[in-house]
Parts: structure tokens; sequence; C-alpha cells
């Protein structure tokens, strides 16, 4: 009876040590005596998501994530062709694409993985940007020098591992570099502002001026109107008074005593000591 019940649970424990599941997104590999497992051509065995047997006590399994993963680590210096020093921030697409050599060359450790191949990816980027000038590779050669490294990396042969994308984030100058082009861009733009500044003065001054010798010229203008105006009047009333008085001289006479009269007396403190047959009083005394 033992022997019916130990049957069952050793099939059950052979057949739960023989079977094993690969998790969607992940390829496993069956190492058998340290040694990937190929197949009868040679090559070694990919197994897909899903359920697989193998040899059960013998044969073990690694499985490794298969998905497009991101390396994106901290930005790198690097050195154009004009012996500049750039800081650039970069990011890799990568994914497996050959388990056995992957394997073997990293031991399934993605953090190892990844040193290598920023490793093998900064030399590429170091290489294509050292044959560049900062302003090609700011500009518009940017995107070709991604493409070029992309293309040279994209198939990492020795790390089982294939190049999806290599995209440069942001490029930046090095902080004792970017200092003194702050300070040289912010005195080039000051002399271009005091330029500026002089140059709007100048042509200030040269409005005022243009200005200030219009109104002197309207003044003076306007001045000399005014006096031949005055002139005019002047002797057009000279004219008409003298008409005036050749026509009646003794009345204007008479009417000049009277003016003067109201403007000797204007004030009652006035005091006048004259002659009664001074010439002043001759209409005063006249009986006529």
């Amino acid at each position: 009876m033992r022997k019916l019940l130990i049957l069952p649970i050793l099939l059950v424990l052979i057949f739960m040590s023989s079977a094993f599941v690969i998790s969607e997104g992940q390829q496993g590999i069956v190492m058998q005596f340290s040694k990937v497992k190929r197949d009868a051509e040679g090559l070694p065995v990919a197994y897909p998501p899903g359920l697989h047997f193998k040899v059960p006590f013998i044969d073990s399994v690694r499985s490794m994530d298969a998905r497009i993963q991101t390396l994106d680590d901290q930005a790198d210096r690097f050195v154009t062709s004009e012996k500049k020093d750039l800081i650039i921030d970069s990011y890799v697409k990568w994914q497996i694409d050959d388990l056995a050599v992957y394997f073997l060359a990293t031991g399934g450790n993605k953090m190892q993985a990844e040193a290598l191949l920023k490793r093998k990816i900064n030399n590429g980027l170091r290489s294509e940007i050292g044959s560049h000038t900062i302003k090609e590779i700011v500009s518009g050669k940017r995107g070709e020098v991604m493409e070029t490294s992309l293309k040279r990396m994209a198939r990492s042969s020795e790390l089982g591992i294939r190049v999806v994308d290599v995209r440069i984030k942001k490029i930046n100058l090095p902080n004792e570099v970017s200092s003194s082009v702050y300070k040289r861009m912010r005195a080039e733009r000051l002399a271009v502002a005091k330029e500026h500044r002089s140059q709007g003065q100048e042509q200030s001054e040269v409005i005022r001026a243009n200005i200030d010798r219009k109104v002197s010229i309207m003044l003076a203008q306007a001045n000399k109107e005014s006096l031949e105006i005055r002139g005019s009047g002047d002797a057009e009333s000279s004219q008409i008074y003298g008409d005036a008085y050749s026509k009646a001289p003794e009345f204007f006479s008479f009417l000049r005593s009277m003016q003067a009269y109201q403007k000797s007396f204007t004030n009652k403190d006035d005091v006048m000591v004259l002659s009664p047959d001074s010439d002043f009083f001759k209409y005063m005394n006249s009986t006529k």
C-alpha cells in the first residue's frame, strides 16, 4: 500500500522538478552541467513565455527580462574636435538579442550588462563627438551624431545585446566654462546696450537741437511779423492822427490841454506853482 502511495508522489515531484514556467516579457535558457543547452544544430535554445520541461535535478533554468530596457545614467564629459569639453546627458534603449551570449558575457546580471554597454556606448559617442565641433553638435548635426552612433552600436554581438535607440537629452558646458561664457555674454550684452544708449543719446541731442532751432526760427519770425504789424499800425495811427489834426488843429490843441490837466491833477496832494498867464492855463483864462 505504501509503495502505491510513494509512486504517485514521486511522479508528482518529478513532474514539478521537470516543468518550469517562463513569465510574460521574459525568456529563459536551460543550463546543463553549467553549460547552455543547445539544439541539434548547436544553437542555444531560448525558451519563450509559457510552460516548458527540463531534465529534473540536472538542468537549471535562468530567466531574463527580454523587454526593451532603458539605460539612463549620469551625464559624461566629452571632447569635441575643437578640444572643447561638453557635458552630454544621453540615454540608450537596449534589448537582449542572444540569451546565451548575454548570459556568458554578463552572468545574466542587468547591472553588469548596463555597465559594459555604457562603456561601449560612451566610446562610440566619444568617437563621434570628437569628430564634430560644438556648433555642429548643438545645431543641425545632432541627429546625425545620434544616428551614426546607433548604426555603429545597433548590435553588440559580444554582449548579446541589440541597441534599439541612442538619444542625446541635454548638452551643457562644464560649470567652469559656463561661468566664463556667461560673463563674456553679459559683458557683450552690456557693451551692446551701452552702444545703443549712446546712439540714442546722440539722436536725442540731434532731435532736441533741431527742435530748438526750429522754435528759435519760429519765434524770430513771429517777432518780426509782430514788429512789422505794430509798425504798420503805428504808422497808420500817426497818419490818421495827422490827418485829423490838420483838419481841426485848435480842437486837438484844446483836447491835449484837457488831457494834460487830467493827468496833472489826479492826486489831491499834487501842488503846482505856475504863473496865471502861463500857456498851461491859456484855455482856462480864455473868454472865448
